[in-house]
């Protein structure tokens, strides 16, 4: 069967489409998954590259989303047919996070989801929302559950709180969607009016474009009547991070889950410590997380916003349209 397999060093001009073997049948505790799409995650772009090293001949994608074809013996929470959505820590199961690395991510320290089938404990799984198609599904891992955990889990969001939003990537569209839907204010970013457009076709209260104005942290806590916003969706990391912290209220919450614009840079201190801001580093949640999630999207029929989906063969190709920035909500790979 096939899969996409990284090359040494990393590079979308690299990409081999390689025959592997029949991963076979599930043991005992085991499920077998016949996958049919993944989600491309600036994560999964950054391992692409190279700019997160893994082995050569890694095969690349965190998410992955499919029906079940066979289950091994002790198997009970699934059934062949099931659809069921990976896990993007497999052995994060549940309570505190137990690693603050990469080691056990598949598409990175171990071998992701850019196959036709794969062999794995059933706990590497949850059962996908109902109704919802395995494109949709492969949304769910990384993004969506960032945008649960830093919002539901650590911000404990409420209606009537109010949300700043950094841009329109795949986590920011299901934070826009998931603040709404609990009756939450929510404000987004971007550069582009475009895109600023459909958010507020979306139902965001206020947009602000941050390309054309540079003093965007004042600007949103000035629209807050100068109380400032109760969570901040930091996405940019340490360029955008003074303006979040100027946009956030006295005693505010920062979800920090993206390094779009670096991995190192100067913080306020001292304007968050006299603001007495909460700043949570966030890297996506546990199992347990991820079946609580999928409840809440079934109890408040949000659907993932979907840009374009390619077939696995270009799967080079859809990350070269992410290096593009054009797209709005999250980019997918069907098989």
């Amino acid at each position: 069967m096939k899969a996409i397999k990284l090359a040494r060093p990393a590079s979308l001009d690299t990409f081999e489409v390689a025959e592997i073997g029949d991963p076979g049948a599930p043991g005992p505790g085991q499920i077998r998954v016949r996958l049919h799409a993944n989600s491309l995650n600036y994560h999964d772009y950054a391992v692409a590259v190279g700019a997160i090293p893994t082995e050569g001949g890694r095969i690349p994608m965190s998410d992955g989303a499919g029906v079940v074809e066979a289950v091994g013996d002790g198997v009970a929470e699934f059934a062949e047919g099931d659809n069921v959505v990976s896990v993007f820590f497999p052995y994060w199961q549940n309570g505190e996070p137990p690693h603050g690395n990469f080691s056990h991510v598949p598409g990175d320290g171990l071998d992701g989801y850019a196959r036709e089938a794969i062999v794995t404990p059933q706990t590497w799984f949850t059962r996908a929302p109902k109704g919802w198609s395995h494109v949709e599904a492969a949304t769910l891992p990384c993004a969506a559950l960032t945008a649960w955990r830093a919002l539901v889990v650590e911000g404990g969001l409420k209606a009537g709180d109010s949300v700043l939003i950094l841009g329109t990537g795949g986590v920011a569209i299901f934070a826009l969607q998931m603040a709404k839907a609990m009756g939450a204010i929510a404000i987004v970013t971007s550069s582009s009016d475009a895109k600023l457009e459909r958010a507020r076709e979306m139902g965001a209260d206020f947009t602000v474009n941050y390309k054309t104005d540079p003093d965007w942290g004042d600007t949103v806590r000035t629209w807050t009547g100068k109380r400032g916003v109760d969570h901040v969706l930091e996405i940019g990391g340490p360029g955008t991070l003074a303006q979040s912290i100027t946009a956030a209220r006295i005693g505010g919450h920062i979800s920090l889950i993206g390094i779009l614009t670096g991995i190192k840079g100067e913080v306020p201190t001292l304007a968050m410590m006299a603001k007495q801001i909460k700043l949570k580093g966030i890297i996506v949640g546990s199992r347990a997380h991820q079946a609580e999630m999928i409840r809440g999207l079934e109890a408040t029929g949000i659907r993932p916003v979907i840009d374009r989906t390619f077939p696995l063969a270009n799967l080079a190709d859809a990350f070269r349209y992410e290096e593009t920035g054009q797209h709005f909500g999250k980019i997918c790979i069907e098989m």
